[in-house]
Order: structure tokens, then C-alpha cells, then sequence
């Protein structure tokens, strides 16, 4: 009972995050994961197993209102499953010890680049022609072995890349992107059960990441309209980045310069991005209704 309260707190800290900001779910999830003691092959499995049931619920929403390019989900889509299905693979095939410092270091790549996107401004859109087949098909295959190898990803390499064309609406861009992560979910999960038929798998642990999830939903949902996007993004990639530090430290054996001035150094760049985005923030809240409005909508794609 205490593993399954556990992963359930940690399933519901995922869907508080990915529900404010529209992604992260893998990345936050597999962080929480990895320091609960999961090996790194069993933690992406089990984020990936629970994001099944949780991509089709955001898919289904999205369709429901309209903010579907189905074209674009199987663009994306199916490449992202042959690179998710190619990485589980790999992941799984990889010792834990080897494993570790890989995931590690793309968690903290990935929880780098969340906080950098939500401290800084939203790129403008330009005019929406659309994007190109021969952006989404690699695009795709990238995200979806970066997703599966690192635990996460999928949202954070593809909704930004595809945003930062501004050829696409943003609500189009986070519609498709949410509902392609179904394939993706789907061709990893097959990947790993395949590969670790070997080993011990816990469905406690994906029953749990699914009920803290259902449980957050309602509450993220609420969060987005009384905290600032921005805020909220600054602080889980922060929290990721700090995590995966300490992994990377004990991983690589790094001693100089030590791991408390690292520590403190990540610490204090951390209070500095969140500092900043507050002024923005307050800055943001002075400029015109219409204008301020547009913005919160592009941070949310963003």
C-alpha cells in the first residue's frame, strides 16, 4: 500500500504539471519514478502503459473540440511510434547501470528546456500555411525514440518544434500532438513488454500513475485559470533539472567541483528564472486585456 500511495502521488504530480502546461507528463512522471528505486526500462514502461489511457482521454477531448489535424497525428504519429518502438528497445537492452546516466541525461536536457521555454517569451505565429510532411515524418521518429529512451519527451520535442513554425495554430499543434501520443504510448508499451517478458513487471504501478492522474485532472484544470503558465513551467523543469542532477553526479562520479556546489549552483539559477518570470508575469498583467489574453493562450501552446 505504501508503493501505490506513492506512484499515486506521483501520477497525480504528472497530471497537475502536464495538465497546466500541456506537457511533461513523461518527463515528470519518470523523474518521480527513478527516484522512487524503478529501473529505468521499468519506469518508461510504466509511464508509457499509464499515458495509453491518458492519451485517449486527451485525444477524445481535443477531437470533441475541434482541435484535431488528423492528417497531422498520422504524420507525426506513426513515425513517432517506430522511433518510440525502436527506443524501448534499446532502453531495455541497456544495463541499468548504463541506463541510468542516459536517461538521467535526457531528463535533464528535456527538464532544461521546459524551464527555458516558460521563462522566455512565446514565439509570435506567423501565417498558418502548415507544415510540411518533410518535417513532421523525421520530426516524429526523433520524438518518439527521445520519449522512449528518456521516459518522456514526446510533448517536449514536438509540440515546441511544430509551434515555433507558427504555420499551425497552437490549439492544432497541442490537439494532434496530445492525440499522436496514443501511437506512441501504444508502440512503446509493445516494445518494452516484449523486451522485459524476463522481468518483473508491477501493473500496481500503472494502476496508480492512472488513478493520480484521473484524480489531478480536475484540479490542473483549475490551476490553469489562478497560476500563471509560465510560473508552473519554470518550476517543474527546475524540479527536474535539480532530480536528475543529483543522478548524473553519482553517475558520472563527479567530484570536481563537488556535488553541493552544483547543487547550489542549479539552486540559485532556479530562484533566478523563477524571480524573472515573476516580473514578467506582473509585466504581462499591466498590458491590455486583449494583448495580455493572446499571450496566455500562446504560453499555453508554447
Amino acid at each position: 500500500m505504501p508503493a501505490f500511495l506513492l506512484f499515486a502521488i506521483g501520477g497525480f504530480v504528472a497530471q497537475l504539471v502536464d495538465g497546466s502546461l500541456g506537457m511533461a507528463y513523461g518527463v515528470t512522471s519518470t523523474t518521480i519514478l527513478l527516484t522512487a528505486g524503478l529501473t529505468p526500462a521499468l519506469a518508461s514502461a510504466s509511464v508509457h502503459l499509464a499515458e495509453i489511457g491518458t492519451s485517449v482521454v486527451s485525444g477524445a477531448s481535443h477531437w470533441k473540440f475541434g482541435n484535431v489535424d488528423w492528417k497531422m497525428v498520422l504524420l507525426l504519429g506513426v513515425p513517432g511510434a517506430i522511433g518510440a518502438f525502436l527506443g524501448a528497445t534499446a532502453l531495455s537492452n541497456l544495463s541499468t547501470e548504463a541506463a541510468e546516466p542516459w536517461m538521467a541525461a535526457i531528463l535533464f536536457a528535456l527538464g532544461f528546456y521546459v524551464a527555458l521555454k516558460f521563462a522566455l517569451r512565446p514565439v509570435r505565429r506567423r501565417q498558418l500555411t502548415g507544415v510540411s510532411p518533410k518535417l513532421l515524418a523525421p520530426l516524429g521518429l526523433v520524438a518518439g525514440f527521445v520519449d522512449a529512451t528518456g521516459g518522456g519527451g514526446w510533448g517536449p520535442v514536438s509540440t515546441p518544434t511544430l509551434l515555433s513554425t507558427g504555420k499551425i495554430e497552437p490549439r492544432k499543434v497541442i490537439g494532434s500532438v496530445d492525440t499522436s501520443e496514443f501511437l506512441v504510448a501504444l508502440a512503446a508499451s509493445v516494445g518494452f513488454l516484449t523486451s522485459l517478458s524476463d522481468q518483473k513487471f508491477s501493473w500496481t504501478t500503472v494502476a496508480a500513475l492512472l488513478l493520480g492522474g484521473v484524480i489531478a485532472a480536475p484540479l490542473a484544470a483549475y490551476l490553469v485559470r489562478i497560476v500563471p503558465m509560465r510560473l508552473i513551467g519554470v518550476g517543474a523543469g527546475g524540479l527536474i533539472v535539480l532530480t536528475n542532477a543529483r543522478t548524473l553526479v553519482k553517475g558520472l562520479d563527479i567530484t570536481t567541483p563537488s556535488p553541493t556546489l552544483i547543487y547550489a549552483l542549479i539552486t540559485a539559477a532556479w530562484i533566478a528564472a523563477l524571480a524573472y518570470t515573476i516580473r514578467g508575469v506582473v509585466r504581462e498583467r499591466t498590458q491590455p486585456v486583449a494583448e495580455q489574453e493572446e499571450e496566455q493562450v500562446e504560453a499555453v501552446a508554447g
